[in-house]
């Protein structure tokens, strides 16, 4: 960041001549003594002021048996903040402080930090002299060493994110139902024992009520008919094909009970004559003797007539395989595949604002989504902690609007409601945003720390933090390459003055701060045009900033400037 400096690193002190004695010549020179303060205008970051004053002594000067405390002192409207005192010594003093050779002359150095607190934007910082000898005292005038304070690290814009969870609406939902009637060896005709099953019997419940449901649409209705893999292929053919005639002539009959109507083009017959699939999934799942000796064999031979040769060459197990498995292939499946359609996007709208009782927890979770309302969407996610309380992402949503709303109290409350459901880094990250705006630094910092997992939000949360305790360059590593205002603002403060104006300049956040930025930066490039034109457009968004201007520092070039004088008043 580009400082504000005084026309001269020496600053003469000035002296008022006592009476004092042997203290008078040190007050008559004090002109020779000079000051020089680090910074030359005082700054906050992470909230602290830090100052360094060294104390140049010229040769022939401090009197050998002088005593001079030294007291830096802040001083501003309303008060002022007295900083440590360093003591300085002449050489025949046999106390126990920094000691100045009268010949050579000598340094001291008053090092210290305070914290800031606002009404010492405008302030001065001093040095309060008092000297001793020998029981003799005088008091220097004060000397004024610097101006301060420029806070611009407290422009950073406390915006954190919180996060949500998503809803599991689907609009469209496919649901299907499969069963299958069975045949005897080597017959084709459909058997009352098979129709009567009770899965078989459903099928036909659920042809009626997807039938009768308009927002249920049939998708396909399909029939696969099998052959076992044993005997002539060229039967197991035909034998397949007469099996998806049956199961068709069923379907159609029991299509018809019900008073339903599918398309044809969305009727599917398929017949396989030797289904080895199958005989593979059911042998898989078998603890047949001899499973393992099987499935190499599938996997050794493609020709079907092998394969079902070199399995009967096993004979104790085709025993079984003839009992277990092969009755289970002979067969034809039925699948009925229809989509449910939910509720679109005007529909629960509707509802919500007339019938809200009636939507379910996935159905209010998205309709929160279709309203850009905070209030209206704080209302929805109450509703469905109402219908789910154990539902920590109702919780956590609910608590997401409330912070959006700036009721951090009852977002955190909302938060922790989530986060005795079920502890989880998205909860820590929202329940570190409210502790930053609820100024706990350390909280926040451990909060986000803990959530990293809930992804690239929390380090921009992290570098919102890194600026309020002036670590500027851990700032930018946390806002990675996304331009933001914030970090635009961190490369300001790490003197990257010509890359944060670039970047501010370009943002469309259109915010009194971004403005204010923009001015700030080019105030200190001195190109007062600019800067003035940006301070008016600050002001028109947020006027409360016209005070801050009249103490800025980072404008003390303009203090002077008419038209700067006339757009803050």
């Amino acid at each position: 960041m580009k400082k504000i400096r005084n026309s001269a690193l020496i600053i003469l002190a000035a002296a008022v001549i006592s009476s004092c004695g042997g203290l008078n010549k040190m007050v008559s020179d004090a002109d020779q003594v000079a000051y020089k303060v680090s910074p030359e205008v005082l700054e906050m970051h992470g909230g602290e002021v830090e100052v360094a004053v060294d104390v140049s002594y010229p040769p022939k000067y401090f009197n050998k048996k002088a005593v001079l405390t030294l007291t830096p002192v802040v001083k501003y409207a309303g008060g002022e903040t007295e900083l440590e005192k360093i003591v300085v010594q002449g050489e025949d003093v046999t106390e126990n402080n920094k000691v100045i050779d009268f010949d050579a002359g000598g340094k001291g150095k008053v090092t210290d930090s305070f914290e800031y607190s606002d009404e010492m934007m405008m302030s001065e910082l001093f040095l309060q002299i008092s000297a001793d000898l020998k029981g003799k005292t005088a008091d220097f005038e004060d000397v004024k060493l610097a101006d301060g304070i420029i806070t611009t690290a407290n422009l950073v814009e406390l915006n954190p994110k919180t996060l949500t969870f998503s809803d599991n609406y689907k609009r469209i939902i496919p649901d299907e139902y499969v069963t299958d009637i069975k045949y005897v060896i080597n017959r084709a005709d459909v058997r009352r024992s098979e129709t009567n099953k009770e899965d078989v019997v459903a099928m036909t419940d659920f042809l009626k009520k997807s039938g009768g449901d308009e927002r249920t649409e049939f998708k396909k209705v399909e029939i696969s008919a099998y052959a076992s893999p044993d005997g002539e292929l060229d039967f197991n053919e035909k034998l397949s094909e007469k099996r998806k005639s049956s199961a068709n002539k069923y379907l159609q009959s029991t299509l018809k009970r019900a008073d339903v109507e599918v398309a044809e083009e969305l009727l599917s017959l398929l017949s396989t004559a030797e289904d080895w699939e199958g005989f593979k999934k059911l042998m898989e799942a078998s603890d047949i003797q001899d499973k393992e000796m099987i499935l190499r064999v599938l996997s050794m031979h493609s020709d079907p007539e092998v394969r079902e040769q070199e399995i009967r060459n096993i004979s104790a197990a085709f025993e079984v395989i003839k009992e277990e498995i092969l009755p289970q292939l002979r067969r034809s499946k039925f699948t009925v595949s229809v989509d449910k359609i939910g509720w679109s996007d005007d529909e629960l709208k509707n509802i919500w604002s007339n019938d809200r009782g009636t939507l379910e927890l996935e159905e209010l979770l998205y309709t929160a989504t279709l309203f850009d309302d905070m209030s209206t969407k704080a209302d929805i996610y109450k509703q469905a902690t109402t219908v789910a309380p154990k539902c920590l992402r109702a919780h956590n949503n609910l608590g997401w609007a409330y912070f959006n709303l700036g009721k951090y109290d009852d977002a955190e409350a909302a938060f922790l409601a989530a986060k005795e459901i079920k502890d989880h880094d998205i909860i820590n990250n929202n329940l570190g945003a409210v502790a930053l705006m609820q100024n706990d630094l350390e909280k926040a910092n451990e909060l986000f720390t803990s959530s990293m997992g809930a992804g690239p939000q929390v380090n921009y949360n992290r570098g919102i933090v890194s600026i309020l305790e002036g670590d500027y360059e851990q700032a930018l590593s946390y806002f990675g390459s996304e331009d933001s205002y914030n970090k635009a603002l961190a490369l300001y403060l790490t003197e990257g003055e010509e890359l944060a104006y670039r970047m501010v300049v370009n943002l469309n956040d259109g915010t009194a701060k971004q403005f204010y930025l923009i001015a700030v930066i080019a105030a200190n490039q001195d190109r007062t045009d600019v800067a003035l034109e940006n301070l008016k457009n600050a002001f028109q968004v947020d006027p409360s900033m016209k005070e801050r201007a009249k103490k800025d520092l980072e404008f003390a070039r303009l203090f002077e400037n008419e038209e700067f004088k006339s757009i803050v008043e």
